[in-house]
């Protein structure tokens, strides 16, 4: 079936930008954007009309249209939050973030002020991590996001972050971290203690951890931010000596090297998702969390299985699954992973204690590049500001590596400690907002439009079909400089691939459906709306454009094209 491409008559002020041709037509073929045979076609009216404007309201159960003419009913009839309005009223288009940002919630930021800072900053995402603190206090920091979005318009998603099963250090009796000094000797150990722990002890979370460990072994704790000697092993304690003096941190990951090599043995006695994981994973599934993230996935089995076991729990659940990639069994059945999961994060830390250092930026690199390629969602995750954790800049090296990440055009950055315990956790989102501005202002200045070839990825022919829609749209909006892609979808699926071509200028996604807003906010470029719209494609971009003129996001004059998942037509259309 052919698609019709539709390009109206509304002729722009500037006269770069107007569309030269009063009407033509051409068919969008499945594997030829622009091949015949050819259908004619007649243009829309170039006179919008006065449209009656429709007002969006929230049972609970979604969207509900009441008409109204009042201007005050039109500005609230489209959910957007009041940052990205007041960056698109003061600096237009070109000014928005393409780049998300993620921030690991934790004392530092649990209260309702402190959130809403992080999301006046940028926050796209809040992220939970089960590692640390009660399902009460995780309750509570989810029912703030919520309470945040219903209150300020903001489309904050939750990640709930699973524990995972490899080994562990414990909660250090509660203190927020623990010094360990050169020279120093500690004890790991498997015992349960009451708190407070003896001085110098920590306790590991895996029973085997004794039995497994030898003397002469070298154990790093969170992929070597500190390192100690095995010297002595007594019954169900171990003995060792710090050699890299540094600051342990509650839960943090556990590794130990025998001869230069990584040792693995333990691994197969441990389950990807561990009976606390299970549990953690139904709290996730009755709080309505957005995204739940698998720690250590080491085959597409578990995402399979994981996913059954999800729609088997709660027919109408919208969990998206987060695949950690952070051991050497990730890497090696990578591609197979991320096609069974929703996203994936670039896990540095742990990832960066399984294979050698020098290998990390080449397996982020692989990481992100697969990901855009099988149009899933990536993270770049640990240590990208960890200097803020204690001060208040970060580092030249770490501004060099969150670049990086931005010029890979990964889909979000995340602060993990820096947000969570960091003294400074507003700056350092500042910082990752600063800098992904920047680094995108420098790709469109020297108009360095993706070279990337995309492979196909559609498995069916209508999938198919949005996937040359998306591409065309997206090519012909770097060639006409417009300011802004429309699309209209109503699970996320064509934002997701407009998203995927990293066009050059941002994508306003509108959508009826809540969480399908937030879960869009984690991809890239994406400025999703929550707004009601019909099978008709010329009363919704009527709509549109009379609500975002109401609220000065758009003006008259403005290039735009616009898609949409119900009638898959490309439109290229001035703003009246």
């Amino acid at each position: 079936m052919a698609q019709t491409l539709r390009l109206p008559i509304h002729l722009s002020s500037s006269p770069n930008r107007s569309l030269s041709k009063p009407s033509f037509s051409k068919t969008l073929h499945p594997r030829s954007p622009f091949s015949a045979p050819r259908r004619p076609i007649s243009a829309l009216s170039s006179d919008l009309g006065s449209p009656s404007p429709i007002l969006v309201s929230d049972n609970g159960k979604g969207a509900i249209f009441h008409s109204s003419a009042a201007s005050s009913a039109e500005s609230s009839a489209i959910e957007v939050d009041a940052v990205t309005e007041a960056e698109l009223k003061e600096n237009g288009f070109r000014s928005t973030r393409r780049t998300k940002l993620v921030c690991t919630i934790g004392p530092a930021t649990c209260e309702f002020e402190q959130l809403e800072a992080l999301a006046v900053g940028g926050m796209n995402v809040a992220r939970i991590n089960m590692c640390h603190g009660t399902r009460e206090w995780h309750r509570h920091v989810i029912g703030l996001v919520r309470r945040l979005n219903v209150e300020k318009g903001f489309a904050v998603a939750v990640m709930m972050d699973t524990e995972g099963s490899e080994i562990h250090m414990g909660d250090l009796g509660g203190a927020a971290s623990a010094k360990a000094e050169d020279g120093e000797i500690w004890t790991f150990s498997v015992r349960a203690f009451d708190s407070p722990l003896p001085d110098n002890t920590i306790s590991v979370n895996y029973d085997g951890f004794a039995e497994d460990v030898k003397v002469g072994d070298e154990l790093l704790v969170d992929g070597g931010m500190v390192r100690f000697d095995v010297i002595e092993k007594i019954g169900p304690d171990v003995k060792c000596r710090c050699t890299d003096p540094g600051l342990l941190l509650p839960r943090a990951n556990l590794t130990f090297w025998r001869d230069g090599s990584l040792v693995r043995e333990r691994n197969a006695m441990l389950p990807t998702i561990s009976s606390k994981d299970w549990l953690d994973i139904d709290f996730g599934i009755a709080e309505g969390v957005d995204f739940i993230a698998i720690s250590f996935v080491k085959s597409a089995e578990v995402i399979n299985h994981l996913k059954s076991y999800i729609a088997a729990r709660s027919r109408d659940s919208d969990v998206a699954l987060i695949a950690k990639i952070e051991s050497i069994d990730s890497l090696k059945n990578l591609e197979e992973i991320i096609r069974a999961s929703d996203g994936a994060m670039v896990a540095r830390g742990d990832l960066g204690a399984q294979i050698p250092l020098e290998q990390v930026p080449s397996a982020q690199q692989r990481i992100v590049q697969v990901c855009r390629q099988l149009n899933k969602p990536v993270i770049v995750a640990s240590q990208l500001l960890e200097s803020m954790i204690e001060y208040p800049t970060p580092t030249r090296a770490e501004v060099a590596d969150v670049s990086e990440a931005v010029r890979q055009r990964a889909d979000a950055l995340m602060l993990s400690g820096e947000s969570a315990m960091g003294q400074y956790p507003d700056k350092a989102l500042a910082v990752l907002r600063s800098v992904s501005l920047r680094i995108e202002r420098w790709w469109r200045e020297e108009k360095r439009h993706e070279a990337m070839e995309l492979p196909d990825i559609a498995s069916s022919f209508s999938d198919s079909i949005s996937e040359e829609i998306c591409n065309s749209a997206a090519k012909m909006a770097n060639n006409l400089e417009v300011d802004a892609l429309f699309v209209y979808t109503k699970t996320g699926h064509m934002a997701s691939l407009l998203s995927r071509c990293r066009p050059d200028c941002p994508i306003f996604a509108f959508t009826a459906t809540t969480s399908v807003r937030r879960r869009l906010n984690l991809q890239w470029g994406l400025i999703p709306f929550r707004l009601g719209f019909s099978d008709d494609m010329e009363s919704n971009l009527h709509r549109t454009f009379a609500l975002l003129k109401a609220r000065g996001m758009i003006k008259s004059g403005d290039l735009v094209i616009a898609v949409s998942d119900m009638l898959q037509s490309i439109q290229v259309m001035n703003v009246p």
